[in-house]
């Protein structure tokens, strides 16, 4: 099959597409014919070399985490799905392998894709759609009438986190470039910050919530803006450690890190917003395997709206 590989940890020129071994399902796995994969900050990070912690130094890897597609073969203890069922699959970040023709994973991290739902949306979830999710309902305490500030609202979970919070009934603004004011608005916003000409951070307005999507403040820079008990969620796990631990430890304001944790009714309300209408999936841009290399280098600009997606088949 073909698939992105990389022998070594670097920059985008140790990635290259070639010939690599299918992947076979083992006891309790799913193997599927990859259709979509959706491309993340991870992605790039991992080929950096950022995670080695969970990656280690064995090569070569085939980079991704998340792709969706149809079963192509299920291991002993596998009892879920058939072949040919439509299902996306969470990978994860320790043994990665979704940028290829097949990919294979253990079955509890793979779910079914119900009719209305495409690959290239179903792919798109596992990180970027739960994460925004388990960061507001979870982390924040989302709730109706609660106004909420979304740091990156344009971005692949920036964009996810606006709908989602206006399913919950929330007050939004949302943080973004002046050129994707509108976009952010249509997505739902009751308000954009333009952060060229405004550092929400020193603004009048209190927040009960503030996500930072793309981890670029922190909680003692926002805190000034948090209401008395309003809650500050990064997806930046270590730059919000130590924050976490102190607002534990006293009332008031709150610090939370941000892991996503893939599941299956999580991933099953998504789909249902998904076919409701009410949250729609924006891949600006989609590229062939072959141009791998093209998609890590658009997400690492950091200018995309909503997601990039690999198109395999």
């Amino acid at each position: 099959m073909k698939a992105a590989v990389f022998n070594r940890y670097g920059g985008n020129d140790v990635v290259e597409v070639r010939d690599a071994p299918v992947p076979v399902a083992g006891p309790g796995e799913v193997a599927i014919k990859v259709h979509a994969a959706s491309v993340n900050p991870v992605d790039w990070k991992v080929r950096e070399g950022q995670a080695r912690i969970f990656t280690g130094s064995k090569f070569p890897k085939v980079l991704g985490s998340e792709c969706a597609g149809e079963v192509s073969d299920s291991g002993t203890r596998a009892t879920k799905f058939r072949q040919g069922d439509r299902v996306v699959m969470y990978t994860s970040v320790k043994r990665l392998g979704a940028f290829a023709e097949y990919a294979c994973t253990a079955e509890a991290t793979v779910y079914p894709i119900p009719e209305g739902v495409t690959y290239e949306q179903a792919a798109c979830l596992p990180i970027a759609g739960l994460t925004a999710l388990q960061s507001l309902r979870d982390h924040g305490k989302i709730a109706a009438g609660k106004k909420v500030l979304i740091n990156g609202a344009s971005g692949g979970v920036g964009h996810f986190a606006v709908q989602i919070a206006k399913v919950f009934g929330a007050e939004v603004t949302g943080v973004c470039s002046g050129r994707n004011a509108d976009f952010v608005k249509g997505l739902g916003a009751d308000r954009v910050i333009d952060y060229g000409y405004e550092d929400f951070s020193r603004g009048s307005e209190s927040y009960d919530l503030i996500f930072d999507a793309v981890s670029r403040s922190s909680f003692w820079n926002s805190r000034q803006v948090l209401a008395p008990r309003g809650v500050y969620v990064s997806t930046l796990p270590n730059a919000t450690i130590v924050a976490q631990i102190v607002t534990t430890l006293l009332p008031g304001r709150k610090a939370r890190q941000m892991w996503v944790k893939p599941n299956a009714a999580d991933i099953a309300w998504m789909m249902d917003q998904i076919k409701g209408g009410k949250v729609k999936v924006v891949i600006e841009q989609t590229y062939p395997l072959d141009r791998i290399r093209d998609a890590l280098a658009a997400s690492e600009a950091g200018r995309t709206r909503g997601k990039i997606v690999v198109k395999v088949v």
